[in-house]
């Protein structure tokens, strides 16, 4: 009878994943699990933010939104983990595609217990330096930190910045529009309609996030920088980036229905440089920039018909990035830089990686 239940039994997968967050981004990556790219994944165990589903033999992805409807247990990540244990698989990984700073806080922790971190969540990597250090100091015990899908929605940003700097070569600066919706915005903005017109265009496409702020705030752009400068060795601090909000004062504490109702009130202001912009023949964009002393700035700026950024279009994220041997010419990386499906797609490449 022991011969015949182990017969029976489910061979250990090579890899075993769970996953969190089940939003835009967690839905895409379920659908691409249920793809044959994903055929060498197990997947067992799912949570939102208030449910999970655990099942150790493999869960279709095609049924994780009603095995999570129907779920009664609260969310504790120890189940999730256990599972993947209890697998037997050579790789397990905790997918991340949460932009929960809780569930980031628990990434080193993770890695340093010998679970793989596959993330689109910058909270940590793009927080306090200490958050970093951590992170570098549980990845030297041989768990992966895939992070693709953090800047650029994976385009090869990180892994070109990796390959160079193991060639021997150095990032001197950096500039570049780093988010898709607010390129989206300036690359329309043109002054026949009220930005906030465009704002709320930007929403319904699911550009945006559904408050607006956090796009229009800067500190999403500010992380993807404070990424991309510490991978190339600038130990900066989240205090050390200066951020320009496009949010106006009065708004930036008001709950979300009360912000939205009052978004007119972004017009004037952005009108105003617009034309001021337009008088000397230039465009708005708002760019991040990296010096080679580690001054790094997001903002809006003025840009002449001649940068890189004037010609971006949808949400095209540009990276120009001058080293040590690119430095004539800087090396570009552009892209669309938002979506759910091209994220998905960066944190199952980086899971396929392993």
């Amino acid at each position: 009878m022991n011969a015949v239940a182990a017969s029976l039994a489910p061979e250990a997968p090579r890899t075993a994943v769970v996953l969190l967050g089940t939003g835009v981004v967690g839905r895409a990556l379920l659908t691409l699990l249920g793809t044959p790219a994903a055929g060498s994944l197990r997947l067992v165990g799912a949570a939102n933010s208030r449910r999970q589903h655990v099942f150790a033999d493999g869960l279709r992805p095609a049924d994780v939104p009603d095995a999570l409807a129907k779920a009664r247990d609260g969310r504790d990540n120890a189940p999730l983990l256990a599972a993947l244990d209890a697998t037997g698989a050579g790789r397990k990984v905790v997918i991340d595609a949460t932009a929960c700073t809780k569930e980031a806080t628990r990434h080193a922790e993770w890695l340093e217990r010998g679970y793989h971190v596959v993330t689109a969540n910058k909270a940590l990597a793009g927080g306090h330096l200490q958050g970093w250090r951590a992170l570098q100091a549980a990845s030297a015990g041989g768990a992966v930190y895939g992070d693709a899908a953090t800047v650029g929605a994976g385009l090869p940003v990180l892994s070109t910045l990796r390959r160079l700097r193991r060639c021997g070569d150095s990032l001197l600066t950096l500039e570049g529009v780093f988010s898709g919706s607010l390129s989206w915005l300036f690359n329309q903005y043109d002054g026949s309609r009220p930005f906030s017109a465009l704002l709320g265009d930007a929403r319904r496409l699911g550009f945006t996030e559904p408050d607006p702020r956090s796009d229009l705030s800067g500190e999403d752009v500010a992380r993807k920088l404070l990424i991309i400068a510490r991978h190339a060795g600038f130990a900066l601090g989240s205090d050390e980036v200066e951020v320009e909000s496009l949010v106006p004062e009065p708004l930036r504490d008001l709950d979300t229905k009360a912000f939205l109702e009052r978004l007119g009130e972004l017009d004037e202001p952005l009108a105003r440089r617009h034309a001021e912009a337009k008088a000397k023949g230039k465009v708005l964009r708002y760019l991040a920039r990296l010096n080679q002393r580690g001054r790094a700035r997001v903002g809006l700026v003025e840009v002449g018909p001649d940068h890189p950024a004037s010609r971006l279009s949808g949400t095209d994220n540009q990276f120009a990035l001058t080293t040590t041997r690119y430095h004539s010419t800087p090396l570009v990386i552009q892209g669309p830089g938002a979506g759910p499906e091209i994220t998905a797609q960066a944190l199952l490449g980086d899971v396929l990686a392993l």
